[in-house]
C-alpha cells in the first residue's frame, strides 16, 4: 500500500533543484537512496508502523523487528524483496559500504528547497551523525503473462510526514523505475487507497496509469489457514 500527504487538495509534486548554491543556505539538504540492509530493520519497522498510522490501518499492523529480520535481506537485491531507504543530511555523506555498494551504487545529490524542513523525530530516525532516514519502498518481482517480461511491485512507499510535498517521493519511486528499465522489466505496479486523493493525483502526474475496474483479493489470517486444515 502506498502513502502520501492528506487534504488539503493536492499540488502539483515540485521536483527538487539539483543546483548546489556558492552559499548553502539553512534550508539546504543532501539525499541518498540506497539499498537498505539488516541493519535498517530498526528504522524500517518504525517506517512500516507510521504508514499503517496515515493509512487508518493499525489493526492489520503485527510487523515486528524480528519477524522483519526473519524475512528480509535473505536473498540477493532485486532477486526478492527489496528495500531502498531515503536519507537525508545537513551535511555530505560520507564514503561509507552503502557508497561503494557493488549491488546498487547509492543515488546521492544535493536539493535546495524553499524553507528548512523541522524534522520532530530526527533523534528516533538518526542514523549515525547528522543522517536521518526520511522515507524508503519496499519491493519484489512479480511477472506479467501478457508482456511475457517481468516486474516490479511496489508493496509499500513511505516518506515521513516533515519531507512531504518536497519531491522526494517522486525520487524514491523513479529510483526504482530506474532499476526496472535498467533489468529490462516490462512494468512497475503498486496499490493506492481510494480516498487517498493526493497520492493518486501525485502518481498521475507521474505518468501511471490507474485502474479503476480492478480490485484486490486477499487470503489471509484463517481464511488462508483454512487451506492448510
Amino acid at each position: 500500500m502506498a502513502a502520501a500527504a492528506p487534504p488539503p487538495p493536492p499540488t502539483p509534486t515540485p521536483i527538487p533543484s539539483m543546483t548546489l548554491p556558492e552559499n548553502p543556505a539553512a534550508n539546504s539538504i543532501f539525499f541518498r537512496i540506497r539499498l537498505a540492509d539488516a541493519s535498517d530493520v530498526p528504522h524500517i519497522h518504525k517506517l512500516i508502523h507510521q504508514m499503517a498510522v496515515f493509512e487508518r490501518l493499525t489493526h492489520l499492523f503485527s510487523a515486528t523487528e524480528e519477524s522483519l529480520s526473519a524475512t528480509l535481506f535473505n536473498s540477493p537485491p532485486f532477486q526478492s524483496f527489496t528495500v531502498f531507504i531515503l536519507e537525508v543530511s545537513r551535511l555530505p555523506f560520507p564514503q561509507d559500504q552503502h557508497s561503494t555498494n557493488p549491488n546498487y551504487p547509492p543515488i546521492t545529490k544535493f536539493v535546495n528547497l524553499e524553507l528548512p524542513i523541522e524534522d520532530p523525530e530526527a533523534n528516533i530516525f538518526q542514523r549515525e551523525g547528522d543522517i536521518v532516514v526520511a522515507g524508503f519502498v519496499l519491493f519484489f518481482p512479480n511477472y506479467s503473462t501478457f508482456l511475457a517480461k517481468p516486474g516490479f511491485y511496489i508493496e509499500d512507499i513511505f516518506v515521513r510526514d516533515c519531507y512531504r510535498r518536497k519531491g522526494f517521493g517522486r525520487l524514491l519511486l523513479s529510483a526504482v523505475a530506474a532499476q526496472a528499465v535498467k533489468m529490462g522489466y516490462g512494468r512497475v505496479e503498486w496499490c493506492v487507497l481510494d480516498w487517498n486523493i493526493n497520492a493518486i493525483k501525485f502518481y498521475e502526474e507521474m505518468g501511471a496509469q490507474v485502474f479503476q475496474e480492478w480490485r484486490i483479493c486477499r487470503l489471509t489470517g484463517e481464511a488462508l489457514q483454512a487451506y492448510g486444515n
